[in-house]
């Protein structure tokens, strides 16, 4: 009754995958700077920063979201032949090369 499998674990996430997230998210930033800088001429900082910070506590929750699901999609398991991780691991190739000298 010996189950046992190894698994190995393989992220192909590339930076192209987040690319859109990061711009989008650069879009919001660069908007509510835009509106608070209106509020700011418009003679009322204490809106213009409640302006940018609201916005910024707000998108960055989606913003982590967006990437840990990201992430978490190119995240893949795949199972490993236990004979080829023994025959692979430094204690067999250390053995293979003391015995071939």
């Amino acid at each position: 009754m010996d189950n046992a499998k190894t698994y190995k674990m393989n992220c192909t996430l590339k930076f192209g995958d987040i690319y859109s997230q990061i711009i989008v998210w650069l879009l919001v930033l660069f908007i509510s700077l835009a509106a608070a800088l209106a509020l700011m001429g418009a003679s009322r900082p204490v809106y213009a920063l409640a302006t940018v910070g609201l916005i910024f506590v707000l998108s960055l929750p989606f913003l982590l979201f967006a990437f840990v699901t990201t992430l978490l999609n190119h995240i893949e398991f795949s199972e490993v032949d236990p004979d080829a991780v023994v025959a692979n691991s430094p204690a067999a190739t250390a053995r293979l090369a003391s015995q071939s000298a």
